[in-house]
């Protein structure tokens, strides 16, 4: 692809690296750019070559959010609700997609941006990348962000960020659980590469199982969550994979998956 494509896509063992490309605008997130995420998440949840999603942004930062210069050049109720829905599908698709997401962040994340980390499975930050939820400095408040954070971190965490618009630090983004791991900057691809390669060698039936379960489970209250569950892991014993794993353990060899 070249670099007046919005959105870049580049597979290699197993992961599909999506990068933004708007670099110029902190990779906003224009109409353009959420449905060419949409899209390219959508061909990969079918795509079996691909066992695991990162999600980058090109130039010095991860997303600044939705893009403000779209968003007030078409000032009508029907243009708002039409951005807001675009943005609630993808966040969606996010979590419903059978593989994981790990967000790579770098930069800025916020508003928006900091909604796409929290929607992710996982998140991997460099030392210098900050977060907010800026949108009361302007007098918009980060509702549809708050969705996603609010299930990501601690409510009062949340209000925080909230409330305030701060920026905050990587390593209070960690203490928060709004991201897995800090690294270093020039450590930020091979730590991502690292984590992504590790879940890529796992059974893609079970990795996929696994996240949809969670996804689900945790909507559910104690009782109905275990009843669910426990369907869940007995159709999870009932297939091969689970079959092979359990029998290369028992039997001390590397364990052969096939998918099924």
């Amino acid at each position: 692809m070249n670099d007046t494509e919005v959105l870049l896509r580049a597979d290699r063992d197993h992961v599909a690296w999506l990068t933004m490309n708007r670099p110029a605008q902190r990779n906003a997130l224009s109409m353009g750019l959420m449905d060419a995420l949409d899209t390219e998440l959508a061909s990969i949840a079918t795509d079996k070559a691909v066992h695991v999603v990162v999600i980058a942004g090109a130039g010095p930062a991860f997303s600044a959010g939705h893009d403000l210069r779209e968003v007030r050049g078409d000032a009508r109720r029907e243009s708002y609700e039409a951005l807001f829905a675009a943005c609630s599908r993808l966040m969606q698709r996010i979590v419903r997609l059978p593989k994981p997401v790990i967000a790579r962040v770098h930069g800025v994340a916020t508003a928006a941006g900091c909604q796409l980390v929290a929607s992710a499975d996982l998140a991997i930050a460099s030392e210098s990348a900050r977060f907010a939820t800026p949108g009361v400095n302007i007098g918009l408040f980060c509702s549809t962000p708050m969705v996603a954070l609010s299930r990501a971190v601690g409510r009062k965490a949340a209000m925080e960020m909230l409330l305030t618009g701060d920026l905050i630090s990587a390593e209070r983004a960690r203490e928060i659980g709004l991201v897995n791991r800090v690294v270093a900057d020039a450590e930020l691809d091979s730590a991502v590469m690292e984590l992504a390669a590790r879940i890529a060698s796992k059974s893609t039936l079970t990795i996929g199982i696994g996240k949809q379960a969670f996804q689900r489970q945790a909507e559910m209250d104690l009782a109905s969550a275990y009843d669910f569950a426990s369907v869940v892991m007995t159709e999870n014993l009932l297939a091969n994979d689970a079959t092979e794993g359990i029998d290369a353990f028992l039997e001390k060899r590397p364990p052969v998956w096939t998918g099924t």
